[in-house]
């Protein structure tokens, strides 16, 4: 796995805390805790993105921050919307800064592919970016192996690089074993997975009846509607009842397992949701164990599969 440091030269942690609930779905009080949660466990790096809740994600995260700057990776996104081109990537990424009150932002992702804007306008922007110092890494979320390497061969000629993706993966999201994972660990390029916990679909709440994304999001629904994810999903419960673990960890844990993985992603409402996610950390997960969770699900994914974004 590849791993980047801290400005104070500090590994980044084997979790990265996802802010995209900060003003959404948690309110100030919860996203502090949180945050708190997170650091104790040992987590420094924060992602947020220009698009989540209104700005507000960002602002709060900018407002916790603090004198600990120097020993956290703080990451956000630009061009989910308005797409990749430099005006759009500067205005967006001023923003962003404004918000979280940093002069330089540690990792600079594209939230997404832009096959309308030539990638040398895209990179160049970037690198730009890198070079005066307002950014250190350039990442991209929600690349196709082929999309990470062509743009890959555009960065490189503007002497930089991209150093990390932000992909889907869990265990009932496995299409980037077939290549973004291979592809990753041949270049050296730090694996960020989001939704380990597929859309908290893992967490055995829907089989319980609770409510949440999948419940009340259509996209949430359909993405994780097929009938064989309901089922690996309950196996997991099931083992999760035999062991006396929250279902959570095994999923999570199950992710950072592969060698590929730098950090997932992890995310909550609460301090309490958040919990079981965090105890992947330490939770001793055994090559047998990890083999009986990998067979609940298929591998690789079926074909109806497809890349898909947060």
């Amino acid at each position: 796995m590849t791993r980047l440091m801290t400005l104070d030269g500090t590994p980044m942690s084997r979790q990265c805390f996802g802010c995209m609930q900060f003003g959404g779905t948690a309110d100030r009080a919860a996203s502090h805790a949180m945050f708190d949660a997170a650091s104790a466990a040992g987590i420094n790096i924060f992602d947020t993105a220009h698009l989540y809740t209104e700005g507000r994600s960002e602002t709060w995260l900018g407002e916790m921050i603090g004198p600990r700057r120097d020993a956290l990776l703080i990451a956000t996104k630009v061009g989910y919307t308005g797409g990749s081109g430099r005006a759009n990537i500067l205005s967006s990424f001023d923003e962003s800064r404004a918000r979280l009150g940093l002069d330089m932002v540690d990792i600079l992702y594209l939230h997404r592919w832009d096959g309308a804007t030539p990638l040398e306008e895209t990179f160049e922007t970037l690198a730009g970016l890198q070079s005066s110092g307002r950014i250190r890494h350039i990442g991209v979320s929600n690349f196709a192996a082929w999309q990470v390497m062509k743009a890959q061969g555009v960065a490189q000629a503007l002497g930089t690089r991209i150093d990390l993706i932000q992909p889907m993966y869990s265990l009932v999201k496995r299409q980037a074993e077939v290549e973004l994972l291979p592809m990753a660990a041949a270049e050296g390029i730090a694996v960020l997975p989001y939704s380990p916990l597929g859309g908290g679909l893992l967490t055995g709440k829907y089989a319980r009846g609770d409510v949440g994304r999948l419940s009340t999001d259509p996209r949430y629904a359909a993405r994780y509607g097929l009938a064989w994810m309901h089922e690996a999903a309950a196996g997991l419960a099931a083992l999760g009842d035999e062991l006396d673990v929250d279902p959570a960890t095994l999923a999570v844990a199950w992710v950072m397992a592969h060698e590929a993985i730098s950090a997932p992603i992890v995310s909550a409402r609460s301090e309490a949701q958040l919990r079981p996610s965090l105890a992947a950390l330490t939770y001793p997960l055994s090559d047998t164990l990890h083999a009986r969770i990998s067979a609940l699900s298929p591998r690789p994914a079926p074909a109806t599969d497809r890349l898909e974004e947060v």
